[in-house]
């Protein structure tokens, strides 16, 4: 069954915009759960709201509350929450472009696919992600989810969109509290190029496929087995030889490494090009001459 769409609004740039909607682009649906049971009954436990002066309580009794003090709460109804409203609200306005590598990894959240909504926005949706294409940037711009205002950036993917929510950057540790006792220097030459040659001999196209959670088919496997009434066979962790030090390793590693087996890269998938309707190229038009003009260079 399809993921129904987390977010519906507006996509942005400048004058030109078209509805689209967000789709989460990852699901754990398939991970392995647990329930809590009751160790007799094997009746599954409900948890329940439990107020410390009246019991237990009901869920529709419950509201919102911001802790402002210790132990000092304001309430904050539906009403309230609806009556805060900004343009990000229904409008992804793309605000800046930005470098790829210019995206720290540990600021980006959730991914999210991100699609035309209706056949009158797939050709304002494809301009705006070939132009996407052919500069090679990514988009910074904002939304509001989950009561929330998100900063995220859009890059394009095949012939769609792929949008990630950054986190704030009071969410970002510093790195000094783990990394600052660390010593830094020259590695020895010689181990530095054996590992070097270590790193060339494994590398290879990434392919996420071949990284499945081992853990997780473990898991499976032992449940299978009980479901038939067997007892779990568990699989013990190879043993690693001991290694007197860091060269011995690195060199026993070179031996036992094999090249990695070389792959055809895939074809790229180019959306094909829709002729330009009057009122978007109005659109693109309008949006030009609303830009701000580089002032001339002068003359030497």
């Amino acid at each position: 069954m399809a993921a129904r769409a987390s977010w519906k609004g507006h996509l942005r740039l400048s004058l030109v915009s078209c509805p689209v909607k967000l789709y989460p682009a990852t699901s754990t649906a398939e991970r392995i759960s647990f329930n809590q049971l009751h160790k007799d009954t094997h009746n599954r436990i409900n948890m329940k709201a439990v107020d410390p002066e009246l019991g237990l309580v009901e869920r529709s009794d419950l509201v919102r509350g911001y802790e402002y003090e210790p132990k000092q709460y304001i309430i904050i109804s539906d009403e309230d929450i609806d009556a805060v409203r900004i343009e990000s609200n229904h409008t992804i306005s793309i605000e800046a472009f930005v470098d790829k590598d210019d995206v720290d990894a540990v600021y980006q959240d959730a991914p999210y696919y991100l699609v035309p909504d209706g056949a009158m926005a797939e050709e304002t949706f494809g301009v705006i992600r070939e132009a996407m294409i052919k500069s090679g940037k990514l988009a910074v711009a904002r939304l509001v989810m989950t009561s929330r205002e998100r900063v995220v950036t859009i890059g394009a993917r095949e012939n769609g969109m792929v949008l990630t929510t950054l986190r704030n950057p009071s969410e970002v540790r510093g790195t000094g509290e783990y990394f600052g006792n660390i010593p830094y220097g020259d590695p020895d030459p010689e181990m530095l190029e054996l590992a070097q040659k270590l790193i060339e001999q494994k590398v290879k196209p990434f392919n996420p496929k071949e990284y499945e959670d081992r853990y997780e088919v473990a898991l499976m496997a032992m449940i299978r087995e009980k479901l038939k009434g067997h007892n779990p066979i568990i699989a013990s962790a190879p043993e690693r030889g001991n290694v007197i030090n860091l060269m011995d390793a690195l060199k026993a590693s070179l031996g036992e490494a094999k090249p990695a087996a070389k792959s055809q890269p895939k074809a790229p998938v180019v959306a094909k090009e829709s002729p330009t309707k009057v009122s978007l190229k109005a659109a693109l038009d309008a949006s030009k001459a609303a830009a701000p003009k580089a002032a001339p260079k002068k003359k030497a």
